[in-house]
């Protein structure tokens, strides 16, 4: 079983984060789910992203590579959108069994390099999310990430919705989520 980092997206740490996590360790995983809104939650992107401008993207960064600071070298690294910046800085930087990337996906230059060929990677986002297809590059950079890895896979799921792996938001997408649970399961199976 694997052990995983799972970094909650700009709205916080929400129930439908919680209830994804619960899924991976019904499967026997164990899931850490670092906190960095220190309790908050907006119910909208808009009020999220005032919150991390306010307090810092760079500070929120730095708290997701702190709070897997006392973990093992092992782990998996997973994180949803905003969630996804610490997960992939360390899984770029570190020793890792692998990167989980939700609805998002960061030039890999932006972190020090091009992807690890070694690190398995798998990118799930909707094919038609204004947030990842749209001008802020996530797309291309999947495609980057997945072509440097060895193992790397981009999934996308029909739909215009961003988080839709979180049930407690509008944007869930039941039908979306189980495959992405699956084939996440899948993916950690041999981690």
């Amino acid at each position: 079983m694997a052990e995983v980092v799972l970094f909650h997206h700009i709205h916080g740490l929400t129930p439908g984060v919680t209830a994804f996590a619960e899924a991976l360790r019904s499967a026997g995983h164990t899931v850490h789910t670092p906190d960095l809104y220190d309790g908050n939650v907006f119910d909208t992107i808009e009020d999220g992203r005032a919150y991390a401008r306010q307090v810092g993207f760079d500070t929120l960064l730095d708290k997701g590579v702190a709070a897997a600071g006392e973990l093992p070298a092992d782990v998996v690294y997973g994180g949803f959108s905003l969630g996804g910046m610490p997960a992939q800085l360390l899984a770029q930087t570190r020793p890792t069994r692998g990167a989980l990337l939700f609805h998002t996906s960061i030039p890999p230059k932006e972190f020090g390099g091009p992807w690890p060929a070694a690190v398995p990677v798998r990118v799930h986002a909707m094919d038609h999310d204004p947030f990842f297809v749209g001008d802020d590059g996530d797309l291309d950079a999947a495609r980057e990430i997945v072509a440097a890895a060895t193992d790397g896979e981009l999934h996308l799921y029909p739909g215009d919705q961003h988080l839709f792996t979180d049930v407690s938001l509008p944007a869930y997408d039941a039908e979306a989520t189980a495959l992405v649970l699956r084939r996440t399961l899948e993916f950690l199976a041999d981690k």
